[in-house]
């Protein structure tokens, strides 16, 4: 897990190319989805954190989106 505010635009943009960052997430909501989910564009930088992987989110307690994730959300759902 990368924290946003450890982390530089301009590192994070390198992160993203080679594929150490997939997935970004809200620390305080404990959600993970796309990199290209628009809720996950609006929140603020100190809650951001970036995951390589599916199982790196879980790992750490995150959910998946139910915005941009539906499929996994509504799966994660029906566990919970």
């Amino acid at each position: 897990m990368i924290w946003h505010a450890a982390i530089q635009d301009d590192e994070l943009r390198v992160a993203i190319r080679q594929g150490k960052v997939n997935f970004g997430g809200n620390r305080k909501l404990k959600i993970y989805g796309k990199l290209s989910c628009t809720s996950g564009k609006r929140m603020k930088r100190e809650n951001r954190v970036f995951f390589v992987s599916i199982g790196e989110a879980i790992e750490a307690g995150y959910r998946p989106c139910g915005h941009c994730m539906r499929e996994e959300y509504l799966k994660w759902m029906a566990k919970n």
